[in-house]
């Protein structure tokens, strides 16, 4: 794939201030996302792929999308994971149409080219011809025409692959502070998956990395966070960061006191709504250490959520510009109890498309994409709260990871 207009691109002059502005075009060139598609989602990124819980047993695979590429996770007969790109090496065509399933080998429809498990070219349909007419070339070398295999790794259950052979393990990849935060949820315990959700959202894939790393909106958009106390200013809460500033975590500690009179007097806060049923928000503590929220932001494709006991992979499928899929992985553990697992189901209801907190975040992205799409391609975004720098924050009045993943967006786009 040729680097996204380049020509076009050169022109382009990022505003002021650095990472404090963000300009509107980032969100609409054409142009822009073809260079992303190269450099951040085929380039040297570990982009998450699924969780082993997915493809248990030899054969198990599942279909995804990694930017613009459609990719098949699959369990080999030795238990290894491949990650293989799903284009047949004869005619490109997409061999597999199911997205979960289990398979001995893969055979493409088309022409029935047939692949190993490890994406190894098995045999074709009259390679030798048919009675003396016909067939492959005499050099035809069965062993180059295999299917393009991604680079893998795994951690704790979860798989990551890159286009790109990564000059970095996921460790090095992630840093110190965020592999804390990531062994936290995946320990080693044996996951369970307990369900999907996918929505459509008309947005760039951008805004959806903001949404998560902007804890200055949600002390102010959701109603039943603020109400409820899952989620508030007057909380012990941080947003931190690795070094780079690519991923960050949105941390906060829940507590019973009674809202501080500045955010009772928000008019988001209702005091007179209730709950028919208040388990939907009675968790109980099971991670180390004080927080009840942490939500992780891994460049540049994986949101980890852990909001009291839900627990899901969200997964960025950018489309184009204007347009990307968040994928839902609702998951716990493989040795949860009965009443735990039903816990876990049942505050699965705050998020997803139609959640009773997650649906306000798809509104919000819809709004803010018409806004920049109908404002001047010269405007640019304010992100100053908290100040202009990266640094970690300990309170929500911050974007200081927004200018973390634009801090580091920059570098690796170019711009």
């Amino acid at each position: 794939m040729a680097d996204g207009g380049t020509a076009g691109i050169a022109a382009r002059r990022w505003p002021e201030n650095g990472a404090a502005r963000i300009p509107n075009w980032v969100y609409t060139d054409p142009d822009i996302f073809a260079r992303e598609l190269e450099r951040i989602f085929a380039g040297p990124s570990w982009l998450y792929a699924c969780l082993e819980a997915e493809i248990p047993n030899p054969g198990d695979f599942k279909r995804s999308r990694l930017g613009a590429r459609e990719v098949v996770a699959v369990r080999d007969k030795d238990g290894t994971i491949n990650v293989l790109v799903n284009r047949c090496a004869h005619r490109s065509m997409q061999f597999c149409q199911a997205n979960r399933g289990s398979v001995k080998e893969f055979t493409c429809p088309y022409h029935q080219w047939t692949y190993d498990l490890g994406g190894r070219l098995l045999g074709l349909p009259f390679r030798r011809g048919f009675k003396g007419k016909g067939g492959m070339p005499e050099d035809f070398r069965p062993e180059e025409r295999g299917l393009e295999r991604l680079a893998v790794t795994t951690r704790n259950g979860v798989v990551f692959a890159s286009f790109a052979q990564p000059n970095e393990t996921l460790e090095t990849y992630l840093g110190p502070k965020m592999l804390g935060y990531f062994d936290r949820v995946f320990s080693g315990r044996k996951l369970e998956v307990l369900g999907y959700y996918r929505q459509r959202i008309p947005s760039n894939w951008k805004l959806m990395m903001e949404n998560i790393k902007d804890p200055y909106h949600a002390g102010l958009l959701h109603v039943f966070l603020i109400t409820f106390g899952l989620f508030r200013f007057d909380q012990n809460s941080s947003t931190e960061m690795d070094e780079t500033g690519r991923h960050g975590v949105l941390v906060s500690r829940r507590s019973d006191d009674k809202a501080d009179d500045a955010i009772a007097r928000l008019p988001q806060y209702r005091d007179k709504l209730t709950l028919t049923d208040p388990r939907l928000i009675d968790p109980v503590r099971e991670f180390p250490g004080e927080p009840t929220v942490v939500m992780q932001t891994l460049w540049p494709n994986l949101i980890v959520q852990q909001q009291s006991n839900a627990m899901a992979m969200r997964q960025i499928v950018p489309l184009d510009a204007g347009n990307f899929d968040l994928v839902w992985t609702v998951f716990g553990y493989a040795d949860d109890p009965p009443e735990m697992r039903q816990r876990r189901l049942r505050q699965a209801n705050l998020f997803g498309p139609a959640g009773l907190v997650s649906i306000d975040d798809s509104e919000a992205m819809l709004l803010s994409q018409a806004g920049i799409a109908a404002g001047k391609d010269d405007a640019d975004g304010i992100v100053e709260m908290g100040g202009r720098g990266i640094e970690d924050h300990h309170h929500m009045l911050t974007e200081n990871a927004i200018r973390g993943f634009y801090h580091h967006y920059r570098s690796v786009m170019g711009l």
